[in-house]
């Protein structure tokens, strides 16, 4: 390794790329270029990555939503028409009977006047049990959410959001523990939480306790929809198409009927999103390495140039005494030389690249590219597989200069 450290190597790999600068720049160029566009996409599909995961983050993603509407078959003396209620009843068999469910989530919501001091608005109002905060996390900025203890005491609490809060409250008033006004009922408020980029299902910005939901908007058994959600190992469709075969067996619905049951996939589309994720992703390494992998050949079609127009030298050096092995180490480390400059400024143009986007577009609630960002480990195997294809494309030129005679190189005019 001595010679790597020997002034003379380096003074003669630099007057070698020397003679002919933009040639030997426009080849570094392609090298740079196939690092450049590696690293920036692959950042970016990283940080489009973080971006969905950010916004789904707080969903159980194996999950289906089903609401009741109407039916497009009669059936056992019904008409068609008839308008389907779900009821916690049928929340209960679905659990307890279809296999594969984890959670099923009761849920209910209507419209009210809220009230507090001067200050008004008519927002939707979710009758809901403490099981959805472990299904749709809340993002609590104070206070917490509804418990059991609520539930089994009908308690006047209320859980709101950030929004709500600055509607209705001034900016840093303290709000846990105040009273606001729902249809007329004083709610004490319990906890406030940030509103999230997606909403699955109908905007939840107020949340009182199911129980208390039921007697104050006379819903009885009755419920508006139910989010189910499945066990890691099992199909979220399957589950779909057997609870909604159960449903229709417990309300009199023909097995054939597909309007009587509205329903919204998150598995499906979720699956949807990730596989166009992991599309991309191999894609973008695809591209990026095929880039490179011409880069760097080119790196071996300049030095086969090089060596030609270095004939008489190499003759000359080989006729001083120039071992074979010297003459292929030399023209080895120029081809390492250049893959690995070229590609040091191709990884730093494109971290360059990618803080640039974060500054762009990944600022904010709304941002398109999350952390946009390539791992180091990334970074360090990209580096060393390209000084192996330049050591191994530098091995063509490095065989064929060594493959003339010194008498015939002498005689090169």
């Amino acid at each position: 390794m001595g010679f790597l450290f020997d002034r003379d190597t380096w003074q003669e790999i630099f007057e070698s790329l020397g003679k002919n600068k933009l040639r030997t720049v426009l080849t570094m160029i392609g090298v740079w270029w196939g690092i450049l566009l590696l690293i920036s996409l692959l950042g970016s599909a990283r940080g489009l990555e973080n971006a969905f995961n950010r916004l789904f983050g707080d969903f159980a993603t194996n999950s289906v939503f089903i609401w009741g509407q109407s039916t497009s078959k009669p059936f056992k003396g019904f008409q068609e028409g008839r308008f389907v209620r779900l009821t916690l009843t049928d929340a209960r068999n679905v659990e307890e009977n279809v296999e594969g469910i984890e959670f099923v989530v009761p849920r209910n919501q209507s419209q009210g006047l809220v009230v507090r001091n001067q200050l008004s608005g008519t927002f939707g109002i979710n009758g809901d049990y403490p099981l959805l905060d472990r299904v749709q996390k809340k993002k609590m900025i104070r206070g917490r959410f509804i418990n059991e203890n609520d539930i089994n005491e009908n308690k006047k609490v209320v859980v709101i959001s950030d929004e709500i809060y600055k509607q209705l409250f001034d900016k840093d008033e303290e709000m846990i523990g105040e009273l606001i006004q729902i249809k007329g009922i004083n709610f004490k408020i319990i906890g406030v939480f940030e509103t999230g980029n997606v909403q699955m299902g109908p905007r939840s910005d107020i949340h009182i306790p199911f129980t208390t939901f039921q007697q104050i908007f006379n819903q009885g058994d009755n419920i508006g929809w139910m989010m189910i959600t499945g066990k890691p190992d099992y199909n979220i469709t399957q589950i779909e198409a057997d609870a909604k075969l159960m449903l229709k067996n417990l309300n009199q619905i023909h097995p054939e009927d597909n309007r009587a049951f509205g329903s919204f996939n998150l598995g499906n589309e979720f699956k949807k999103v990730t596989g166009f994720l992991v599309g991309m992703q191999f894609l973008t390494w695809f591209v990026g390495l095929a880039t490179l992998i011409a880069g760097v050949f080119a790196i071996g079609n300049i030095l086969l140039i090089t060596v030609k127009e270095r004939t008489k030298e190499i003759g000359v050096r080989r006729a001083l005494g120039a071992t074979p092995f010297e003459i292929k180490r030399q023209v080895i480390v120029e081809a390492v030389f250049i893959t690995l400059v070229s590609g040091l400024l191709g990884i730093i143009s494109g971290g360059l690249i990618l803080m640039l986007l974060n500054k762009s577009f990944g600022q904010g609630e709304d941002a398109v590219l999350v952390n946009p960002s390539v791992p180091l480990v990334v970074v360090f195997f990209s580096l060393v597989l390209l000084v192996g294809l330049g050591s191994l494309i530098g091995l063509i030129p490095a065989f064929k200069a060594t493959s003339i005679k010194p008498i015939d190189a002498l005689r090169e005019e």
